[in-house]
């Protein structure tokens, strides 16, 4: 089993997020796990298992107001604030990694929160993996944003289906005690300002990427994926659309081809 240390850590505002750590003897480099809209890191323990199988310190935070962490539910005032809340968990891994190579990995809003890390804070990581990462918003999932709703009004999660082929991962989704059950209209209208900005700031990121999607993702379109990539400055990128997967890549039956995929493209950045 493997030894996960719980923690917590005071973010850019002050405000206290869950932090884990599952450190291995001997790491050749460290990663830091960015979740998605309303679920929590603990839903990436197989793949902290495999990366601590390949000598990788692997760091893993809640989003403010998701699961463990502080905040008020699934809402954000400001995009921004996501951002820099990456930035706080990376600041503490490097430091903790002492010259290690240090990657980020995101999924969905995770993916957006780390590709939009990657462009305000170009040049701090080795590499950014990104998976089914939202950073166009061509799957209108919310609707047109911003939705004209009033601040603090709730709607209900309906991602569950969307995430995976396996059933298994459905139900374990939406039986979670710690994916949240509501999502506030200021954090979609958030997200939506978010993206904007992702779009107009493509020269920004620099970093080296490795962009990851379902051809079948229902809830962000692959197409973001191939207009990021196509936008962004990187001189070291590449892209991988997976046929017949959905969201959760790192989820579905071809999860291990996913996860060997994304580790053995680190690996050759160390």
């Amino acid at each position: 089993m493997m030894n996960t240390i719980e923690t917590t850590i005071s973010s850019f505002d002050g405000t206290t997020l869950y932090f884990s750590k599952n450190l291995v003897d001997k790491p050749k480099a460290a990663a830091v796990i960015v979740h998605g809209l309303c679920e929590h890191a603990g839903r990436y323990d197989y793949l902290t298992e495999k990366l601590n199988g390949r000598g990788f310190n692997v760091y893993r935070f809640d989003h403010r107001g998701h699961a463990r962490s502080e905040g008020k539910r699934t809402f954000y005032s400001d995009f921004h604030h996501i951002i820099d809340d990456v930035n706080a968990i990376v600041d503490k891994a490097l430091q903790e990694s002492s010259g290690m190579p240090l990657f980020v990995i995101g999924h969905s809003m995770g993916g957006f929160a780390s590709a939009s890390f990657g462009t305000k804070y170009p040049g701090k990581v080795k590499g950014i993996v990104l998976s089914g990462a939202l950073t166009r918003f061509n799957t209108k999932v919310a609707g047109e944003l911003p939705l004209p709703l009033p601040s603090g009004t709730y709607l209900p999660n309906e991602l569950g289906s969307g995430v995976c082929s396996d059933p298994a991962v459905v139900s374990a989704y939406a039986n979670d005690p710690l994916v949240e059950k509501q999502i506030s209209v200021d954090l979609f209208n958030s997200l939506g300002e978010g993206v904007a900005w992702l779009k107009q700031h493509p020269a920004q990121f620099v970093d080296p990427v490795l962009v990851l999607h379902g051809a079948n993702d229902g809830l962000v379109s692959e197409l973001d994926s191939r207009e990021f990539y196509g936008d962004i400055a990187s001189a070291d990128k590449t892209l991988k659309i997976y046929a017949q997967l959905m969201h959760e890549i790192f989820n579905e039956p071809s999860r291990d081809e996913v996860i060997e995929e994304a580790i053995a493209w680190m690996e050759k950045r160390i």
